[in-house]
């Protein structure tokens, strides 16, 4: 390996300055020629790489690394440089290859641990991940930012409270650094801790860390505790100092749709974006953010004209597939059906949600086969898609493929089971009754949210379980104590995507109540981001409660197996379920499912919660 003489060292040195006052430009002019001065020296190509990788010159800075790779095979402090560099360029599989390159040869390179854990997480690898961040630890384990990727981690694999502790031991460490105090605060509001959190944005506020985005997750905050009219006054000033920040738009849109009503002000949540179109200069992620509002909000054509804007500015695959989706809505098939070819063609089988857009249309224009076969091919992209694997179970039941019932199992996966009282309650009423009234002081919204399944009702802001009051958490004690109950009695079938991922135990993802009024229904949907999603009852209507069991009268009832109306198929429930108080409900969150409007002046309040499997 040939070394710099030392006036080759001096240049090396004075490129390193220049890049270190901020000027990159004439550090690469200085490496490009050291480099060619110096051929052979696998540290003048470093040198270069480095400097390229600074001005996003990815390709050339790779060139660089290879070559001085073959000059030095497997030097650690090239192959760290040449990872980071890689997960600079958004390729963090190959970054965790190069990292684990550099500790092979260098156990001791703490750069390599830490990249390594940063690239592991990245690319979900969190097992990977903890081990490497683990090593970094075990040599500095007052480390600041060895337990800010800690609880990098942690929250990756949804563990909040231990991420929410590793947060605040980078706090501890680095008590100047609001950053720790933030991400705190988005764990607190994660465990349902809402108060909990608004006193940690507190705390990064008062360390100098406010910006748009932490800002705008401390007004959702506000929502969740119930803060209505100061949340709305606050993101009229997060707009007002930035007014370019597009997701401030979504946020005021969303409070003004749910509640609108409960601030007195009647303006059309869409005239947010509307206003900003003609009052901002840089305007492309306002319209982008404006296009999904109007298709959250049904309102398809509107939205095509403002994608079509958008495409012509700049096309890509996904701006296709927001419009097709828009045009499919508004039952456009001939020009959605196009644009999804389209949009196949560039992406192929590489992405899940595209390809359940696609598997959409193919069910709604009869193409069983097809569907079947691209959801079959999300599945292979993302073997716990919940959305895949519905549309998988929608095109076997067209297609008489007896697959469909191997896969839902109506009667096994599907359970209705009584929940008893928590105890110190005399019986099941006395506790619905305090459960019913503590739920109703947070359904303050007067509609449903924009993106839910419900409508003619409301439900609760952020996070239900993990609240401070006493019902609340013996509530998730006892549907706990129930759910893992029934679930010791479930087979575990690893050829299986719901019974494999059975391991006795739970953990919450989400948890929150509804409330429907008269003629209030849940459309057919599944819930994507659970494994076993469900249905408690905590009040029903009279018309609902005494209908006699046998009954034909199938209003306020719960129903599984039957799509989504929009999908034009005609099929009916497999399965129907007449619900009872104290009773929980609980099925595959792939699972169509969806209730039966009622008519009475009587509200029915339900808790809904989705779970994944605990291994720890």
């Amino acid at each position: 390996m040939k070394p710099l003489t030392p006036a080759q060292q001096a240049t090396a040195a004075q490129a390193q300055k220049l890049r270190n006052a901020g000027n990159p430009s004439q550090a690469l002019k200085l490496a490009e020629d050291l480099a060619r001065q110096a051929r052979g020296a696998p540290d003048a190509l470093l040198l270069l790489a480095v400097c390229r990788a600074e001005l996003r010159d990815f390709d050339g800075s790779e060139r660089a690394f290879r070559a001085a790779l073959e000059l030095a095979p497997d030097h650690p402090l090239i192959l760290v440089n040449f990872a980071t560099m890689l997960k600079r360029a958004g390729r963090p599989a190959d970054a965790m290859q190069a990292y684990e390159r550099a500790i092979k040869r260098d156990p001791n390179l703490d750069a390599g641990w830490l990249g390594l854990a940063r690239s592991a997480c990245e690319c979900g690898e969190l097992t990977r991940a903890d081990e490497a961040i683990g090593r970094f630890l075990e040599r500095h384990p007052d480390s600041a930012t060895g337990w800010y990727e800690r609880g990098r981690i942690e929250r990756a694999g949804e563990a909040y409270e231990k991420a929410r502790d590793a947060f605040a031991r980078a706090s501890e460490l680095d008590p100047k650094n609001g950053l720790h105090d933030a991400s705190r605060a988005v764990m607190e509001r994660l465990m349902g801790r809402p108060d909990a959190a608004l006193a940690s944005f507190e705390k990064a506020r008062t360390k100098g860390l406010w910006n748009a985005e932490v800002e705008n997750t401390r007004i959702g905050t506000l929502l969740d505790c119930g803060q209505i009219e100061q949340a709305y006054q606050q993101v009229e000033s997060l707009l007002a100092r930035y007014p370019d920040y597009a997701p401030a738009y979504e946020t005021m849109a969303d409070i003004l749709w749910e509640y609108g009503g409960t601030l007195e002000i009647e303006t059309d949540p869409s005239d947010v974006f509307r206003k900003a179109i003609d009052q901002v200069d840089n305007t492309r992620e306002i319209r982008r953010a404006y296009a999904e509002f109007l298709l959250k909000a049904r309102r398809n054509d509107e939205a095509v004209e403002v994608i079509e804007t958008l495409r012509r500015d700049d096309d890509n695959p996904i701006l296709m597939t927001l419009q097709a989706n828009a045009l499919e809505n508004s039952r456009r098939f001939s020009e959605s059906g196009t644009l999804y070819r389209q949009a196949y063609e560039l992406l192929g089988d590489s992405r899940a949600d595209f390809l359940c857009a696609y598997v959409r249309h193919l069910l709604r224009g009869g193409e069983w086969q097809e569907a079947a076969a691209r959801a079959s091919a999300a599945i292979k992209v993302a073997p716990d898609n919940q959305e895949a694997w519905a549309y998988l179970a929608t095109a076997w039941r067209l297609l008489d493929d007896p697959r469909e019932f191997w896969l839902c199992d109506y009667e096994n996966a599907i359970t209705f089971i009584e929940v008893p009282p928590p105890p110190g309650y005399p019986d099941s009423e006395s506790y619905l009754q305090a459960l019913r009234q503590y739920l109703d002081s947070l359904h303050r919204a007067t509609r449903e949210p924009i993106q839910q399944s419900l409508r003619n009702g409301s439900q609760t802001a952020g996070r239900l379980f993990g609240r401070s009051e006493p019902v609340i958490g013996q509530t998730q004690q006892a549907l706990t104590s129930a759910i893992e109950q029934w679930l010791s009695g479930l087979a575990r079938n690893e050829e299986h995507p719901f019974y494999r991922r059975n391991t006795g135990r739970i953990r919450y993802t989400g948890s929150w109540s509804v409330k429907l009024r008269a003629s209030g229904r849940h459309v057919n949907h599944i819930h994507p981001q659970g494994w076993i999603s469900s249905a408690y009852y905590v009040s029903l209507p009279e018309s609902v409660r005494e209908t006699p069991a046998d009954s034909d009268d199938i209003s306020g009832c719960i129903q599984f197996g039957q799509p989504p109306d929009e999908l034009g198929l005609d099929l009916s429930p497999r399965r129907i379920i007449r619900p009872r108080e104290g009773f929980l409900a609980l099925f595959p969150s792939y699972m169509w499912h969806g209730t039966v409007p009622f008519e009475d002046e009587s509200p029915r309040m339900t808790i809904a919660f989705d779970m994944r499997a605990r291994s720890d």
